[in-house]
């Protein structure tokens, strides 16, 4: 297991980068501001990759989707469709922003009332008795035909890539591990937050005015 210490001085850095570069001459230097020493580096590459595969399943929903239905959608609004079907039983907003993870109210509401007026969410219940959102026959046909693309395209070339059925059950658990630390650091974050005025002090970004001649 590699060990991995911390650096915290700027020539401490330095000194990293020159022993990764003769210990292993022509290898790649992966060290910046977010990736000081191995674990800040595994940490960044490993953030790098996830928005690179959210923007990746993105597109791929949107397309999925745009091929059983001409109805623009964004990956959330697709992911909110498939989470309202899920299992087929009415979630109320509040069980959509826990099992999607969100806190963006609003944005939640925007899309519900997006994909109630294309006709595939229909909303029930009223304020007392609680609103809950359930797939309409519209829904539940292009979530059918989704997933038959899904499983022709999709399923199809995770299948065709040795090994890699396997370890996407670690995957999924490497990443909810993930997202529990995330969302503890954010509170930690959030808890240590200063007061507006408290932050360090940016320097100036002025120009110094010339010296006059006397």
């Amino acid at each position: 297991m590699r060990e991995h210490e911390s650096w915290d001085r700027p020539e401490e850095i330095d000194m990293a980068r020159r022993n990764q570069n003769e210990a292993a001459p022509g290898k790649l230097d992966r060290t910046w501001h977010l990736a000081r020493n191995p674990l800040e580096i595994d940490v960044a590459e490993l953030e790098y990759a996830l928005m690179r595969s959210f923007e990746a399943f993105g597109r791929w929903q949107a397309e999925c989707l745009a091929s059983v239905i001409d109805f623009a959608a964004s990956g959330p609004e697709n992911a909110l469709l498939h989470i309202i079907r899920m299992n087929d039983r009415p979630k109320s907003i509040r069980d959509l922003a826990y099992m999607a993870n969100r806190e963006d109210i609003p944005n939640i509401q925007y899309s519900l009332r997006k994909l109630i007026k294309g006709g595939m969410v229909e909303r029930s219940g009223s304020g007392r008795s609680g609103v809950t959102y359930e797939v309409t026959e519209l829904g539940r046909d292009v979530t059918d035909r989704y997933t038959e693309v899904r499983a022709a395209l999709l399923i199809d070339a995770v299948q065709h890539v040795p090994e890699l059925a396997q370890r996407l059950e670690d995957a999924a658990r490497t990443l909810e591990l993930m997202t529990g630390i995330y969302a503890q650091a954010a509170r930690s974050a959030a808890t240590h937050r200063r007061r507006p005025g408290q932050f360090a002090s940016l320097p100036s970004t002025k120009e110094p005015k010339p010296d006059s001649d006397e």
